[in-house]
């Protein structure tokens, strides 16, 4: 069980700002108040945000990619069936110390997992809404047109324009949050820290539109080197193993 105050001794921040170098679309279904179909999402107070469960999601993707191309054995996201400690159909060698993360549990757990959860696991990192540093009334009402394209006929479909809202193009507007990673007793292999921020680097564009050209950005990320940060995240936010 988790107890609220608990949490702020458990949990140790990064800041991270990503800077969008294009416009930004990345909208708030079933929103009012504008003439967009789809309006952009914001917060409360009205300012743009990059929402954390897209962060968090596309962070998860980009480090399990990074995985299988170190050809580490993880499991199939989303579906619960073949994510730990299912994993049904997969054969891959799981039974691995390092996927073992209590000496008490008989599962054994993959490293992506171990980092972002899974059914019966819950997630070692949380991420905050990455709010835009610019006042939401400094910037105006950007409205872009687009067409719905038959893929078949390779043409424009009938009837079928929309408009989108984006950021201003070409400011490089800061969006800025941050990222807490859990402390745990669990097993803790030294290359978390490492894998987060390698994942977070492969992350060039957010939201829709990307193909067109929207949401393309760069990261403001911990000034540390890979070998660093991988140490310093294990001793200030994901454990406290010794190097073997």
């Amino acid at each position: 069980m988790i107890k609220l105050e608990q949490l702020p001794n458990s949990l140790q921040p990064y800041t991270i700002t990503a800077i969008i170098d294009t416009a930004l679309c990345i909208g708030a279904g079933g929103s009012s108040g504008s003439l967009a179909d789809k309006p952009i999402v914001r917060n409360a107070e009205g300012n743009l945000l990059i929402p954390a469960s897209q962060l968090k999601g596309r962070l998860r993707h980009e480090c399990e990619k990074i995985a299988r191309g170190l050809n580490w054995d993880i499991c199939h996201s989303p579906n619960p069936q073949t994510m730990c400690p299912q994993r049904a159909g997969l054969d891959s060698n799981f039974d691995r110390e390092e996927y073992k993360i209590s000496e008490d549990d008989k599962n054994y757990h993959c490293l992506i997992c171990q980092i972002f959860g899974n059914p019966v696991l819950p997630s070692r990192i949380i991420f905050d809404d990455l709010i835009c540093e610019e006042e939401a009334e400094n910037l105006p009402e950007i409205i872009r047109p687009g067409v719905t394209i038959n893929r078949r006929r390779r043409i424009a479909e009938e009837s079928k324009l929309y408009f989108l809202e984006t950021s201003p193009a070409n400011i490089k507007l800061r969006f800025k949050g941050n990222i807490y990673i859990s402390k745990s007793p669990f097993n803790n292999p030294d290359y978390i820290g490492a894998l987060v921020l390698a994942g977070l680097r492969h992350i060039n564009a957010l939201g829709g539109s990307k193909s067109a050209g929207l949401g393309w950005l760069n990261w403001e990320l911990p000034a540390l080197s890979v070998e660093q940060a991988a140490w310093n995240f294990l001793a200030k936010g994901v454990g406290n193993n010794e190097k073997d």
